[in-house]
């Protein structure tokens, strides 16, 4: 064998290590990280192992995606107000992630806007049929709830989504153990948030929904969770003016990239 092959070799096979090395780091790390912010020290290591492997930018199942993402989340729809939601996010060439209600999804006059916000390539996912925490966490029904929640959106839209945001958020809502079983063996996923922007309590303060999220804002990924409101609608452009001002790409949410974010830390979900 001569020099050169011997060079060319050595480097093969350590380019190699660094590849399984990426892999390693990647299989390994704990990927499940919710809302607390230094939990998500571990994202350059991410970005390194996925350079390693020449994959930079590619989600695989439970991973987080690397670079600054944020995704706006918007629950309780559809509603009046969904088509003006729709025209503010076109106008501005940014996809969401809606979280729609059942009986708001049972309103014949409002699931055209439906129908346009997954033409438009938005994500609409699940938010229960009745939102009432009684009937979800006393009495048991969450998981038939949002059975039949995904079925109506199915029969809508023709898609068939698995993400469901649980009214209130999975704690402590989601506690009980038997009961995520019961999800997952139902192959659901739960998306909580990282960011809560209050804007349903400050119908007369839209403002200060903008101060609340650019205070909360704190790492390369954040899920911004809204609803459907008068004040939220008011403020969309200056809180997408915000996050474009601090570099970040709007992420919308994908069942085929999914990647954990919920409170109970639950990898399956």
């Amino acid at each position: 064998m001569t020099a050169k092959s011997k060079i060319r070799r050595r480097r093969a096979m350590f380019l190699a290590a660094v590849g399984l090395l990426g892999l390693g780091l990647m299989r390994w790390l704990p990927l499940d990280r919710t809302v607390i912010a230094e939990e998500y020290g571990e994202q350059s290591v991410h970005q390194l192992a996925a350079r390693n492997i020449s994959e930079a930018n590619v989600v695989s199942k439970g991973a987080r995606p690397a670079g600054k993402i944020v995704y706006l989340t918007f629950d309780d729809g559809p509603s009046e107000l969904t088509g003006e939601f729709l025209d503010v996010l076109q106008q501005h060439g940014v996809k969401a992630t809606f979280f729609m209600q059942g009986s708001q999804l049972q309103r014949k006059s409002l699931q055209s806007e439906v129908k346009r916000a997954v033409r438009e390539g938005h994500y609409v996912g699940g938010h229960s049929m009745t939102h009432q925490n009684k009937k979800l966490y006393e009495e048991g029904q969450f998981v038939s709830e949002m059975k039949a929640n995904l079925a109506l959106i199915h029969d809508i839209t023709g898609e068939q989504p698995h993400l469901v945001r649980p009214p209130y958020g999975s704690v402590p809502g989601l506690n009980d153990k038997k009961l995520r079983d019961q999800i997952a063996n139902e192959g659901m996923k739960i998306w909580d948030w990282t960011i809560e922007s209050n804007d349903w309590s400050l119908k007369d303060h839209p403002e200060q929904i903008v101060e609340n999220i650019k205070k909360a804002t704190k790492v390369d990924l954040e899920v911004v969770l809204m609803h459907e409101k008068p004040q939220t609608l008011q403020v969309l452009p200056e809180i997408i003016a915000f996050y474009q001002e601090k570099g970040y790409q709007f992420g919308v949410y994908s069942d085929d990239a999914h990647f954990h974010l919920n409170f109970q830390k639950d990898d399956r979900l």
